[in-house]
């Protein structure tokens, strides 16, 4: 039941510097061998991606390494940005990692900008997803994500952590603005009419004092939730659309296909309110593990670079939040431009990709009874 992570830092994004992460990794863990290698790396590395997986496969003696590139790179020990950094976690004992062949448990997923639309399927699923275009033009696109020591091109990485019971938390961080109205008229992507006023008056009416002059300028703040009625509280029956514009005539163009009739409400992100979501959502995640047999032994989080300290003005308060409610627990995560979870939509279940989100799996060892 071992899992032990590490994190490395430096000025130049040196092979030796991911080759020492996962020493690290592997001396905490006081494993001659893994059964399992993450290993999330920073841009910075993606001219020398196969040669770093390779020799962590090497040390390792694993050949089941998998990751991918992120924005930055975190584990409970602390956060990376804007320099090069490669986070580490080792599996051994109960845990290994490989091919995605037990439909009772989620898969640990990693692409490029956009997930492939098989991942939309019923088969749960969390990760994240890395849309930079530094790795595109400093190396080739598949340096993004690899698996089974391999580069894995455009397929991305889908992994399973094997003798672990995998329990989901994803927190938004949105603040709902006023009551849901129906959507009179659009056309597209542009929301034309909202309840009985234009769209951008429906959004200022709602908004703090603080945004209403200037709405423009706090559109990345703001997302438009729409559903199929009436708007549940439950989160993940909703679909998050961003707003790419505010346009001159009192219309909003959102990043979805949208349809009259339908509900819309306006949210905001806040680091406070975020801050708030992200607790009670690792609360919840916490009261959800408790009913298993046995204690957390880690756990991995995807957060987006939205969501990272440049959005708490220089702290990851979720990191924070992380650590303060499972203290000394091993964790792995990195910053993307998406998020990957499991949903509940118009079509039933399946997976989504997120904004502005964090999804936080923590993994629990099955019990003996279950591996039988």
């Amino acid at each position: 039941m071992t899992l032990a992570t590490a994190l490395v830092t430096g000025n130049d994004p040196e092979p030796q510097l991911a080759e020492a992460a996962v020493e690290q990794a592997m001396e905490k863990s006081g494993l001659s061998h893994a059964e399992g290698v993450l290993l999330f790396l920073t841009p910075e590395f993606a001219r020398h991606t196969q040669a770093i997986v390779t020799a962590a496969a090497r040390r390792t003696q694993c050949l089941q390494v998998a990751g991918g590139i992120a924005s930055g790179v975190f584990t409970e020990a602390g956060w990376a940005l804007d320099r090069p950094a490669a986070a580490a976690m080792v599996l051994g004992g109960r845990f290994s990692l490989g091919y995605a062949d037990n439909p009772d448990e989620p898969i640990m997923s990693y692409a490029g900008s956009n997930i492939p639309s098989a991942w939309r399927a019923p088969e749960q699923r969390f990760g994240g997803a890395f849309g930079s275009t530094f790795a595109i033009r400093t190396a080739d696109a598949n340096a993004i994500a690899w698996q089974q020591a391999r580069l894995a091109g455009d397929t991305g990485c889908s992994v399973q952590l094997h003798g672990a019971r995998i329990d989901l938390g994803i927190s938004r961080g949105w603040r709902q603005l006023g009551s849901p109205q129906t959507i009179e008229s659009c056309r597209g992507h542009d929301l034309l009419q909202l309840g009985d006023k234009p769209a951008l008056r429906s959004l200022i009416d709602v908004l703090p004092d603080a945004f209403r002059r200037e709405p423009e300028r706090h559109l990345h703040q703001i997302v438009a939730l729409i559903g199929d009625g009436k708007i549940s509280a439950k989160e993940s029956t909703l679909t998050p659309s961003a707003i790419i514009s505010a346009n001159a005539d009192g219309t909003m163009t959102l990043a979805e296909r949208i349809e009259p009739g339908r509900q819309l409400s306006w949210a905001i992100r806040l680091p406070e309110t975020a801050d708030a979501d992200m607790r009670e959502t690792l609360e919840n995640l916490a009261q959800r593990q408790k009913k298993r047999s046995l204690p957390p032994s880690g756990a991995l989080m995807f957060s987006c670079i939205g969501r990272s300290p440049f959005f708490y003005g220089g702290e990851d308060r979720d990191l924070k939040a992380f650590t303060e409610r499972f203290p000394g627990l091993p964790m792995i995560g990195g910053y993307g431009t998406a998020q990957i979870a499991p949903l509940e939509n118009r079509a039933g279940s399946g997976n989504g990709q997120f904004q502005n989100s964090v999804v936080t799996a923590l993994v629990t060892p099955r019990t003996e009874e279950e591996h039988v």
